[in-house]
């Protein structure tokens, strides 16, 4: 039985902007059961196959690497969804001033989420803004005002907070913040003094980092726009596709030519240019694969992971991470420990065993059709 068609009973769902949040969200829970934290340990490293799962890391500094697309395509995901949505709404008879409150609702509660995570990784009351649901209150937002404009408005719009992230990066003029594109002293730094009065732990992240990713959730608005549109879908895959691989090549031009290098740790315009367009492509691909020739049956097990993705990346951040993945390491190590296993392998099945188990939870809300809605 093809298990895609209990998603979908009429045919008319997007399965490939399923997949696409899937994938993204499995991608998310396996990174929340350290999994691509072990693959580069001892006995992987140094040989040829930890510059492959390196590539499940985020890039130091200077350059891209695939980790470093999961969040824009988490951000563009949410803004291809939200024409969707917008219309489903619309169409059992949703006003559009109950339509906007809700959107205002669900970022205020988005930002709390946001905070909440980071108080829960400090294990005491902080006030910090660096995660990817506390970017998410604000792309929305800005997206969503958007939407009901033309898609040159929201284009022009899009690069416009990337010419503004440009002129504010390179023009700061207070000593010691006023080096664009070094870590700890540019503009971005700054700012986290100021909304923040710190400066992150982790090695260059910054919250305004909301003003040029705005792009990624505003390109996947007009993305989904088009998607919806009575343009063939022909049509559709080729303006979404070379959209992707124009913005794609001049990203990845401004890093090669020096002008801008690609640093996703402050969301330069090269990197939003570069993953926007990677973005776009892999959506192109889906559609045209899921959606057009109808190749959809190997999908389902990563499209119920993204049926709950505010859920299920709370609970992999917060349950998981704090308890279950330390409670399931009692058994799985105890276990493997009566054979002599060496540590590698127990730290390996440990985490693919979390996997499962957070897996088989997403299978349950489905199977039970609870569906946690913000």
């Amino acid at each position: 039985m093809n298990k895609t068609s209990n998603l979908d009973p009429s045919g008319t769902r997007l399965l490939s902007l399923d997949f696409f949040r899937g994938i993204t969200m499995f991608l998310l829970v396996a990174e929340g059961t350290a999994l691509w934290s072990v693959l580069v340990r001892e006995p992987v490293a140094g040989t040829f196959l930890e510059p492959f799962f390196q590539q499940f890391h985020h890039h130091p500094w200077n350059g891209l690497r695939f980790w470093d697309l999961v969040q824009p395509f988490f951000m563009f995901i949410v803004g291809v969804a939200m024409p969707f949505s917008y219309a489903k709404r619309r169409k059992r008879g949703d006003t559009k001033q109950k339509i906007t409150r809700h959107i205002i609702q669900r970022c205020i509660l988005l930002l709390a989420f946001g905070v909440g995570l980071h108080c829960g990784y400090r294990r005491e009351l902080v006030w910090e803004l660096w995660n990817v649901l506390s970017q998410l209150s604000a792309t929305i937002l800005i997206a969503y005002f958007l939407m009901h404009y033309k898609y040159a408005v929201q284009i022009i719009a899009a690069l416009g907070l990337l010419l503004l992230t440009e002129i504010l990066y390179r023009t700061f003029p207070l000593e010691g913040f006023n080096q664009p594109f070094v870590k700890d002293h540019n503009f971005g730094t700054w700012m986290d003094l100021i909304l923040m009065g710190k400066i992150n732990p982790g090695g260059g992240w910054v919250a305004i980092n909301f003003i040029p990713t705005a792009a990624h959730t505003i390109w996947g608005v007009v993305a989904g726009q088009i998607l919806m549109s009575g343009k063939t879908a022909t049509k559709k895959i080729k303006v979404i596709a070379f959209s992707g691989l124009a913005i794609l090549a001049v990203g990845y031009l401004l890093d090669w030519t020096s002008v801008t290098p690609i640093i996703k740790r402050i969301s330069t315009s090269s990197f939003v240019l570069a993953s926007g367009g990677w973005a776009l492509l892999v959506l192109s691909f889906s559609y045209w694969f899921i959606d057009v020739k109808k190749i959809s049956g190997w999908i389902f097990p990563f499209v119920i992971v993204g049926m709950n993705p505010i859920f299920i990346y709370l609970f992999f951040n917060t349950v998981g991470g704090q308890w279950l993945n330390g409670f399931v390491a009692i058994f799985t190590h105890g276990f493997l420990a009566w054979f002599n296993t060496p540590e590698f392998v127990m730290a390996l099945v440990n985490s693919l065993t979390i996997l499962a188990l957070e897996w088989l939870l997403c299978y349950y809300l489905y199977l039970k059709r609870i569906f946690f809605k913000i």
